[in-house]
């Protein structure tokens, strides 16, 4: 145990792992979280372009996810391990993060109104002061959503105590809870008459597309915090009791500290999980774009025909994120009984990552196939069938690798903190550093490599490609199997 680390007294629900009835209400906390997310991912950008921010500009916003990911998660780790409320370790994080997101999104879907009342002009094309509210709503989103993530990952590791089937099957079911809140989402910010439901959305300063959104938010606040509330009172945490406080190293020279002493196996997963993101940041950050632009041959600005195929494109593209996360929610289920089958969770990402790598280099496929398409039946000529039909499959097969995704890395983090008696919460933060550190990366680079080989999306796809199947081979040949299950480790987390 590191030097100064904290020893707990008792943290979990019972003396044994808690059952799996409780271990779905804590990960169906998910299923709130990511339904905020698809909101985000579908509406905001439109949103905040109608408050006059331009299309450059929205891209800063953008920004907060990354950076928020990469400061707030590790530190709401580190405190969550050390946290001594009466209440627990880990429910008083939840219950901020979850007060928080709810803050937010009502700020975010009430911008318009509350910018019109401080002196916003309807007759003008640029809102300065709902734009204001709307980032700070956005900004505390991504910081409460990092808030809320984490000590739910941590707290399901908690009441697995050190029982490895169950962290793996509490993991598989908070991808499947992810996959739930995506379709959800989705399906909320598609339809554009949701509205309705509550009239009194639109107002002057907020016609029927801000309604709908600001709908969807307030159906994300009441879900989020039903689920949330049924979470913190059926789970409960014995108080966590500190019983070495000696530790006078500052938070983050501490988290150096962790880092340098982090056990090769977690260094090994760290360099398979920064790998993978590296596959999957250009797809997540331009599919809809891809479909719009590559598939589609539409243009975000262009002619009114070009506009029009690119809007059908990113229309299809929602589509394909919806099927995707269908696909993702049942995969979940699966994770447990197929490791078992292939010889374990390695292989089972290494092999998902090959699925992935596939998947980027059929991309390119299907662009060529619809460019042929479009110079033979002219430039504005909508895909056939058999170039939907591939864009749809590549769509809905990555939901199988994108499952994994959610869930393998971190059921490992909290396997290989156990056998070395770190804190889950920290570990887990760590962890979503080299998930953030990749976007950064993508961000940075696909911009430049996109222009230097011709525009597009395409390079960013195959430089995508090329990662996963490194982070394949990584996993399968690198990665060692998580250590036997023993108890020693569950007096750190589990409170026996």
């Amino acid at each position: 145990m590191e030097q100064g680390a904290i020893e707990p007294k008792g943290t979990a629900d019972t003396d044994n792992s808690s059952s799996y009835k409780k271990i779905i209400i804590v990960a169906a906390i998910a299923a709130g979280i990511q339904f905020g997310w698809a909101l985000q991912l579908s509406l905001l950008t439109p949103y905040v372009q109608q408050l006059g921010v331009s299309h450059t500009w929205s891209a800063f916003i953008w920004l907060c996810g990354p950076m928020s990911g990469l400061i707030v998660q590790p530190t709401v780790g580190y405190y969550s391990d050390r946290c001594t409320s009466r209440f627990g370790r880990r429910r008083p994080f939840i219950i901020a993060g979850a007060i928080s997101v709810a803050a937010a999104v009502f700020l975010i879907g009430f911008a318009a109104d509350i910018g019109h009342s401080l002196g916003d002009q309807l007759t003008k094309p640029t809102k300065p002061r709902a734009v204001a509210i709307f980032v700070v709503g956005f900004w505390v989103l991504d910081v409460a959503n990092n808030m809320l993530q984490g000590p739910c990952r941590a707290l399901l590791a908690d009441m697995s105590c050190s029982n490895q089937k169950k962290m793996r099957v509490a993991n598989g079911f908070f991808s499947f809870f992810m996959g739930v809140g995506n379709v959800l989402g989705y399906a909320a910010g598609s339809n554009s008459e949701l509205y309705k439901l509550l009239p009194f959305t639109i107002t002057k300063s907020c016609d029927a597309y801000c309604a709908n959104l600001k709908t969807c938010f307030l159906i994300d606040i009441v879900l989020l915090l039903a689920i949330t509330t049924a979470a913190v009172l059926l789970v409960s945490e014995r108080p966590y009791e500190n019983a070495i406080d000696n530790e006078t190293e500052p938070f983050f020279g501490q988290l150096c500290g962790a880092l340098k002493r982090l056990s090769k196996p977690m260094w090994v997963l760290l360099l398979v999980t920064a790998l993978n993101w590296i596959g999957w940041f250009p797809f997540i950050m331009y599919d809809t774009d891809w479909m719009g632009a590559e598939v589609y041959g539409g243009k975000p600005q262009g002619s009114e025909e070009q506009e029009k195929n690119y809007d059908l494109g990113v229309r299809a593209g929602a589509l394909g994120l919806m099927v995707n996360s269908f696909v993702l929610g049942f995969t979940a289920l699966g994770i447990e009984p197929i490791s078992r089958v292939v010889g374990g969770l390695r292989w089972v990402w290494g092999i998902v990552n090959v699925v992935l790598a596939i998947c980027m280099g059929c991309t390119v496929a299907v662009t060529k196939a619809a460019e042929k398409w479009r110079a033979v039946h002219g430039g504005l000529a909508l895909p056939p069938p058999g170039v939907k039909g591939g864009a749809f499959t590549i769509f809905a097969i990555l939901g199988v690798p994108l499952s994994v995704t959610y869930s393998v890395p971190f059921a490992l983090a909290s396997i290989f903190s156990l056998s070395s008696n770190a804190g889950q919460g920290l570990s887990l933060g760590i962890l979503n550093l080299f998930i953030v550190i990749p976007q950064f990366f993508v961000s940075a680079v696909s911009g430049p490599l996109d222009a230097a080989l011709g525009g597009g999306n395409l390079p960013a796809f195959v430089m995508g490609g090329i990662a996963a199947a490194v982070s394949a081979v990584c996993a399968m040949f690198l990665l060692p199997d998580p250590p036997p299950e023993t108890h020693v480790a569950v007096t750190m987390d589990a409170g026996h």
